[in-house]
């Protein structure tokens, strides 16, 4: 299947491998447990929660790269309900999927809800849903509400969106 072959998603519907590799390059990795920029316990590929849905510890041990894609998979399954309901009806190619997976995992379900890329999607409107993307280029850093763009301080959110808008555009032209 080519990447712009665009289906209905479905209650079923999973992220790809392709998918999964783009979290893990972006995410980066640690396999033992450290505080997050929001000072939330997190491990391997951007995890805070196990497969079994506990959260981690700061005294849990370390975990190999293989327990980390595991944790990061159970992680799309869980959301999985809810971020492939609030795409019926929509359809979407395999890389426009995982990219607003991808964003789902990073952000949070709830920001995915809220979005104006779901918006959009809901109208129709794939060129607009993928430039929406740009609007999640923001950070606080020190406290203060920045533009990664600009501020080298959160760099890598920049990046990461800018890939994702740049693949959503591409699997639309």
């Amino acid at each position: 299947m080519s990447n712009k072959t665009k289906f209905a998603v479905l209650l079923t519907s999973v992220i790809g491998t392709s998918g999964v590799l783009f979290t893990t390059g972006y995410e980066g990795w640690r396999s033992k447990p450290y505080y997050d920029t929001g000072r939330v316990v997190t491990q391997g590929f951007g995890s805070t929660l196990k497969p079994d849905g506990s959260k981690i510890k700061i005294t849990d041990k370390p975990i190999t790269q293989k327990q980390g894609i595991e944790y990061l998979t159970a992680h799309y399954a869980r959301d999985a309900k809810v971020f492939n309901k609030s795409l019926q009806g929509i359809k979407l190619s395999q890389d426009e999927y995982d990219l607003y997976a991808d964003f789902s995992y990073q952000f949070g379900t709830p920001a995915w809800t809220s979005s104006a890329m779901l918006r959009n999607l809901k109208q129709g409107k794939y060129i607009q849903a993928c430039k929406s993307l740009e609007n999640w280029r923001f950070s606080r850093v020190g406290g203060k509400k920045v533009d990664c763009r600009i501020d080298r301080g959160c760099a890598g959110v920049w990046h990461r969106q800018h890939a994702r808008m740049e693949k959503c555009l591409g699997a639309n032209t």
